[in-house]
């Protein structure tokens, strides 16, 4: 009994598995954490934080351990001269150096860090959207083909309930044999167009799957998409803004940076060991040295001038792309929303003719069982609905296309 009970539960779990419907939001959190490209900004940033500190690590005491031995042998006058080699040089030193800067020169350094990773941050949304955007029309898609497979095969099964129907009157003489075999040929083309909408629906579902990293190939049923027209902010409040903000800070931040490294240069450095040419009493030879490096730049062909000029040219380059966002941002977003209107228009005007559709089947469908319908009628009303209902339902799937579209600038 256990058994049985147990064997019922699993194939009980199965199959609800199998029937749950998939969801946008599910797709979308697949795809992001699924996404190299995202967790490859992620670790970029990651690996800049570690150049910051070694920034930092830099400019501490750095302490080298030096050994510089040689020997140059003379024999009968031959050899280096004596005078330059000593004959033999052994040095066994302990050396500490100090670069000596301006904490402002550091916090540069830094803020340059600081605005690469905000920039990859940006860049990161960006990649983020774009790829939301892109999941959600592929499931739109997939949805839409979901839709006209349920409704056509709807209807395939209404048409052959009422096949068997006519195939007796006709046999009765009440319709022609022409008659029956034209509503047959119907319901073949019907037949056929479910198998296409289906291999349409398996195609795309593949690549929704694709698209997300998931790797089931199994095709489900889908969830209407969530999908509501959000409140767009102005283009300045946008990430895809911010990014040209970021890129001026960037540029000014590259403006001082130039202006630091034309500073005097202070570097102090100590060094203890043990230093021989051993010609004379070497067991004497340990001690210490320290000094002071100074560099002070003088002229260096004016290349501090065209290296500002040239972040000049960069700034300019950024206040055109950022110019053209703008005026594509307000017009993209007008031709969206005119699509919008122009497809809600069509949706509006098809539903009406849905409904009278169905109504003049319905009439058919009980004159069909008396014999008083011209069959030719009863399939151009079967037609023209079948028409209908497929504008309504591209144009649904079209008009949840445009909203994805116009979501897509909805980020800050």
């Amino acid at each position: 009994m256990r058994t049985f009970v147990f064997f019922f539960s699993m194939i009980f779990i199965s199959y609800t598995a199998l029937a749950q419907e998939r969801t946008l939001d599910g797709y979308i959190s697949a795809g992001i954490q699924n996404s190299p490209l995202l967790k490859e900004y992620q670790n970029k940033q990651m690996s800049n934080l570690v150049d910051s500190l070694r920034i930092i690590a830099g400019y501490k005491p750095q302490v080298n351990g030096v050994s510089t031995n040689s020997y140059a042998p003379s024999y009968k006058g031959w050899g280096y001269d004596y005078a330059i080699t000593n004959g033999a040089n052994f040095s066994e030193l302990i050396a500490v150096s100090q670069k000596l800067v301006s904490k402002e020169n550091i916090n540069n350094q830094q803020e340059a860090i600081r605005l690469l990773n905000e920039s990859l941050s940006i860049s990161g949304k960006i990649s983020e959207q774009d790829l939301k955007k892109s999941i959600t029309a592929q499931y739109i898609t997939t949805y839409g083909d979901w839709q006209q497979y349920q409704f056509n095969k709807q209807m395939l099964d209404l048409l052959q309930k009422e096949e068997s129907i006519l195939k007796k009157l006709a046999e009765g003489g009440i319709y022609r044999q022409t008659d029956y075999l034209s509503f047959l040929v119907t319901i073949q083309q019907q037949g056929l167009l479910i198998s296409q909408i289906k291999i349409q629906f398996q195609n795309d579902f593949s690549t929704l799957n694709y698209l997300c990293g998931v790797k089931d190939t199994a095709a489900s049923t889908l969830a209407a998409p969530a999908i509501e027209l959000s409140i767009l902010p102005e283009a300045e409040s946008t990430v895809f803004y911010k990014k040209f903000q970021v890129d001026s800070l960037t540029l000014l931040n590259s403006h001082a940076q130039i202006e630091y490294s034309y500073k005097p240069k202070v570097s102090l450095y100590a060094d203890g060991g043990y230093v021989s040419s051993f010609a004379e009493q070497p067991y004497k030879n340990f001690g210490f040295s320290g000094g002071v490096n100074i560099v002070v730049p003088i002229y260096d062909g004016k290349q501090k001038k065209m290296q500002h000029d040239k972040i000049a040219i960069d700034e300019q380059t950024r206040k055109g792309y950022r110019d053209f966002f703008k005026t594509q941002y307000e017009q993209q977003l007008a031709q969206l929303f005119q699509q919008l209107q122009s497809t809600q228009q069509l949706i509006n005007q098809a539903t009406p003719q849905v409904k009278y559709t169905e109504t003049l089947i319905e009439a058919n469908r009980k004159l069909l069982e008396t014999g008083d319908v011209r069959m030719a009628d009863y399939i151009l009303a079967i037609g023209n609905y079948l028409a209908a209902k497929n504008i309504i339902t591209q144009n649904t799937t079209n008009k949840l296309q445009i909203i994805n579209q116009v979501n897509y600038w909805n980020r800050k």
